[in-house]
């Protein structure tokens, strides 16, 4: 019979969340326009839902007008961008999740103890440019254990790594790894730079992968969490396909499958896995049966004036 395996958990994670909340309040409380540097969270769909309330998307803080409202992305900014907002007299909400904040802490600190800085990450993503950037002298990009050996850097000098939020778990594994291999003094973060709902989602497409003839995700190209469970799926043997919306959906990758896996990347809101569901039950895939591997209730609070003008209006 055919049949749908929803992943659980999946889409929204805790810091996605709270930054869409961040431009939906600050476009209530101060009204529009809202400045946003780069897309909030990657993902179109959101994107243009908050373009209609209003906020208005730039590639740099100097497209902003000076003195009006800068908003931070989820993925972070390095300090370079924050003097460049603090020259043009931003109002800057800072919607970076506190998860990468956590890696920018780190990044200060092992520049300060005199490390050199190993990000392990995608080159010219955003989340990668801001840790960079908190400390740019000492800081070297590699996406994989094979850019290892390209590094000029001495086998006995002090070595920290840090990590994209957003990679691969298994990879990112591998890549630590071979760095313990090749340097003989080499702290890491002092716990997993890999977000909760990254490895949660991961988690949960291996739960479903080995069972369905065809695994899809819901998010964007440019989503590196996305892409990251397209791989995952991919490695347990399963076909597997990333699908913005589900007029991505092609036919032809249904033929002879019995059962779909599907999932959304941690940026993708239900609002989509609703419209693939739906295309899917047209081809016959009416029946879901959702397998859940953990729960989350993690969740971040909002900046303290935004959390007051909504503990404001929800007062009767």
């Amino acid at each position: 019979m055919k049949k749908v395996i929803l992943a659980a958990p999946r889409g929204y994670c805790a810091g996605v969340d709270r930054a869409v909340q961040i431009v939906e309040r600050a476009l209530a409380t101060v009204g529009p326009p809202v400045y946003v540097r780069k897309e909030i969270v990657h993902n179109r769909h959101v994107v243009e839902e908050l373009e209609k309330a209003g906020a208005i998307f730039v590639d740099q803080e100097t497209e902003i007008p000076e003195g009006s409202v800068c908003v931070f992305s989820a993925h972070g900014v390095s300090p370079e961008v924050r003097r460049s907002a603090e020259a043009r007299n931003l109002q800057v909400i800072d919607a970076t999740c506190p998860l990468v904040t956590k890696v920018h802490l780190e990044a200060k600190r092992f520049a300060r103890a005199g490390r050199k800085i190993v990000l392990v990450g995608h080159e010219g993503h955003e989340e990668i440019e801001g840790t960079a950037g908190q400390a740019p002298d000492r800081t070297v990009v590699v996406e994989g254990v094979e850019q290892i050996d390209d590094l000029d850097l001495d086998p006995n000098e002090p070595i920290s790594y840090l990590t994209q939020t957003t990679l691969s778990v298994d990879d990112t594994l591998t890549v630590v790894e071979a760095l313990r291999e090749r340097f003989t003094d080499l702290a890491g973060p002092r716990s997993d730079d890999i977000c909760y709902a990254t490895q949660n989602r991961q988690v949960a497409v291996k739960a479903i992968a080995p069972d369905a003839d065809l695994v899809l995700i819901v998010g964007a190209f440019n989503s590196s969490n996305s892409n990251r469970l397209v791989e995952v799926a991919r490695d347990m043997g399963t076909p597997a396909y990333l699908v913005p919306d589900e007029t991505h959906l092609d036919p032809a990758w249904l033929e002879g499958v019995e059962s779909v896996g599907v999932s959304s990347g941690a940026s993708a809101p239900e609002v989509l896995v609703d419209r693939l569901l739906k295309k899917l039950a047209s081809f016959g895939y009416a029946a879901v049966e959702t397998r859940e591997v953990t729960t989350e209730d993690i969740t971040f609070s909002l900046p303290p004036w935004l959390r007051e003008q909504q503990q404001l209006e929800a007062t009767p």
